[in-house]
């Protein structure tokens, strides 16, 4: 077959990027596929203050195999929505796989969507991370159902979040799949799958861990809060919650590696201050309660609690060929969010056969066994 998976390539930053980067390796192993990753330039408005491009990892993640990739879809220029969806009619596929994880990303995507749905000769999927996120402002929500309908088949990676698909779309006629068989006319069919295991980041069988612990300061047993400080990931939860364990046992650390989310451009620069202020601004309107997390700080807890020669901290991106050696050193991975869909990095643990500490929400109760791979409870 001819594929493309539509989303972010691996000059960007995240999961969805990883995600993507591993789907198009996957299908590429196949021999007698041909993968093409489309992907974006510019991913969301450019009032956003963020940069999203991966400036840290060395490797060529796509080395070694046949993917072709097109960066071409940029949020602010509706003139490439236009040529991205002749360039995938030029590529003639049999499928394409659009990644869902933001729904402000409904209108380019809706765009594309709709088109390719008409032309009849290609299957459209949208692979869905986040049917809606948590503080869905109307936009978002008319964005979703904008575009979600112009698909003929969903992966959904939780229960979860299929039932919240035929909520958000009702109209809809579903057929529920596990086994890949697809529905039949007038139906638009949800492949059930688990998120899959990354086959990106592996164990390094000589890395020494000893070596590592003792660079580090870190004692025997080793938590591991990894991934981008969002409030919704809990960072605020775990680092009290250690503070606990702390206070009982001497042969405890943990560890906390990731970017702060809304702290990657230069403050002091007035293009930054301007998308600050703009993007605030549209927060406010659109979103009800809106939390733009421009205060959110978990980190000054660690010096609230006395735990500074407990914990360590790597606050920046991780380059991916580095990733390895926070799982490795760790015995357990710590995810207290507030709220939870399919997260990567689970599934990056369990490749280091991690267990995974989390609060019993989103799919959480669905993946982690009790006793088993985890434990999940409620905060």
């Amino acid at each position: 077959m001819r594929i493309v998976c539509f989303g972010p390539g691996p000059a960007f930053k995240g999961g969805i990027a990883n995600y993507n980067t591993s789907l198009a390796k996957a299908l590429d192993a196949f021999p007698d596929n041909e993968v093409h990753i489309v992907s974006w330039t510019q991913q969301y408005p450019a009032i956003i203050p963020r940069d999203f491009i991966d400036r840290a990892s060395r490797q060529d993640q796509l080395a070694g195999t046949r993917i072709k990739v097109h960066y071409l879809t940029n949020y602010n220029n509706p003139f490439s929505w236009a040529a991205t969806v002749k360039l995938i009619k030029e590529l003639q596929p049999d499928k394409v796989i659009f990644q869902w994880a933001i729904a402000l990303q409904g209108f380019p995507l809706g765009y594309i969507a709709k088109r390719l749905t008409k032309w009849g000769k290609t299957e459209v999927l949208f692979d869905i991370h986040v049917l809606v996120q948590k503080e869905a402002s109307s936009l978002d929500r008319f964005f979703t159902k904008y575009c979600l309908k112009y698909s003929n088949t969903f992966i959904s990676h939780a229960l979860k979040t299929a039932e919240e698909l035929k909520e958000t779309l009702p109209q809809l006629n579903y057929y529920d799949s596990k086994t890949g068989e697809r529905g039949g006319a007038g139906q638009k069919t949800i492949l059930n799958l688990f998120h899959p295991v990354y086959d990106m980041f592996k164990p390094n069988p000589s890395l020494d861990i000893a070596a590592l612990k003792e660079e580090w300061h870190l004692r025997k047993h080793v938590f591991l809060f990894f991934g981008f400080i969002r409030k919704y990931k809990g960072l605020h939860n775990v680092i009290p919650a250690f503070a606990k364990v702390a206070k009982e046992r001497d042969d405890v650390s943990l560890m906390i590696v990731g970017e702060s989310f809304w702290a990657t451009l230069d403050n002091t620069k007035f293009s930054t201050r301007l998308k600050t202020a703009l993007f605030g601004f549209a927060k406010k309107l659109l979103v009800k309660q809106s939390d733009n997390e421009k205060d959110y700080n978990p980190l000054a807890l660690i010096e609230q609690y006395g735990l500074q020669d407990r914990v360590f901290v790597v606050n920046q991106f991780v380059p991916n060929e580095d990733v390895h050696k926070y799982f490795q050193v760790a015995d357990a991975v710590v995810n207290y969010y507030e709220t939870a869909t399919p997260s990567g990095v689970e599934s990056i643990a369990y490749n280091f056969h991690m267990p995974i500490l989390a609060t019993k929400v989103g799919h959480f109760p669905e993946t982690i066994e009790n006793a088993y791979n985890g434990y999940s409870s409620r905060a």
